[in-house]
């Protein structure tokens, strides 16, 4: 039996202290300085020779709000949640569930909601030898990797899907946080984890060398896929900007992470649904379908500190 990673809200927050401890004085004052729009960015992979199209995404923005753009890379989804709602942050790409943890506390917006599909989002992945041939093969010995407890694909849809098929972590499976979705795979393919659950998008880059998936076709395979999302991406909002920057935003977003721009904003642009029209200041009803999933993985969302 491996070692179980427990979920924590205290580890949620855990890189946020240190982000607002370091912010400059500058950031500080996000709210202040209308011509200036400030975006915390989460690294999408660890491995540095994938390219993350930082410099493209900044340009876009500029060009369609006519502001500049400053950009403040940060650990995690907690870590851009509490920027942005300590006011150090303007605004930061979120997916589902991090963006229902942020907008019930009241002190965070959602400015642009694109809604998800009814495809699945996520999969629990095995090595092809494995002996798992489905979800109901999963014993309370077996290791589950998570990507992130933050993570919408990488965690609270898989574990939905879990709970679905009867199975509760602590006593049916062993929970293991890898830190990320490529580290997940790390760990099944090094033999720390049995089962790897992350987004159904990475399986089709098998047999292609990218480092975020690091296995040939044929070496892994599926035995549970999640259901889909209400909403898939979000871009998170300071409730403190001056309405000048917020309108600026609120047309500016729809037109930067659209279709014309795919193949330019790279891996910014996976996690967006293609043929799907933005919703601009959606309702929180919207995010309720997250906080009743969140429950099942013992998340109290409301109480994020």
């Amino acid at each position: 039996m491996r070692l179980r990673a427990p979920l924590a809200l205290g580890a949620l927050a855990a890189g946020s202290a240190l982000l607002l401890a370091g912010c400059s004085a500058s950031s500080a004052d996000a709210g202040t300085d209308d011509d200036v729009i400030r975006l915390a960015t989460l690294p999408l992979t660890d491995d540095p020779s994938v390219e993350t199209p930082v410099e493209a995404l900044t340009t876009l923005l500029e060009e369609e709000t006519g502001m500049t753009v400053e950009v403040t890379d940060v650990p995690n989804y907690s870590a851009v949640i509490e920027a942005i709602r300590g006011g150090h942050e303007d605004i930061g790409l979120m997916s589902g569930f991090p963006t229902a943890l942020a907008v019930s506390t009241g002190e965070v917006d959602s400015l642009v909601a694109w809604p998800g599909t009814d495809e699945p989002v996520s999969t629990c992945l095995v090595l092809d030898d494995s002996p798992l041939q489905s979800l109901e093969d999963i014993e309370p010995d077996t290791t589950i990797a998570f990507a992130d407890p933050a993570s919408s694909s990488g965690f609270f849809m898989p574990t939905h899907m879990l709970d679905a098929a009867g199975l509760t972590a602590g006593e049916d499976y062993e929970e293991l946080f890898a830190g990320g979705h490529d580290r997940s795979f790390i760990a099944l393919q090094e033999g720390q984890a049995d089962v790897a659950c992350t987004s159904t998008i990475f399986p089709s880059m098998a047999g292609q060398g990218d480092p975020m998936f690091p296995f040939d076709e044929g070496e892994t395979r599926s035995i549970g896929e999640s259901i889909g999302m209400p909403i898939s991406i979000s871009v998170l909002g300071n409730q403190e900007m001056s309405e000048e920057k917020r309108a600026a935003l609120l047309e500016a977003l729809p037109a930067v992470f659209s279709e014309d721009n795919r193949d330019e904003l790279g891996l910014y642009m996976e996690g967006f649904p293609e043929g799907v029209e933005p919703v601009v200041e959606p309702d929180t009803e919207i995010f309720q379908p997250f906080v009743d999933i969140a429950a099942i993985a013992d998340v109290d969302i409301s109480d994020l500190e």
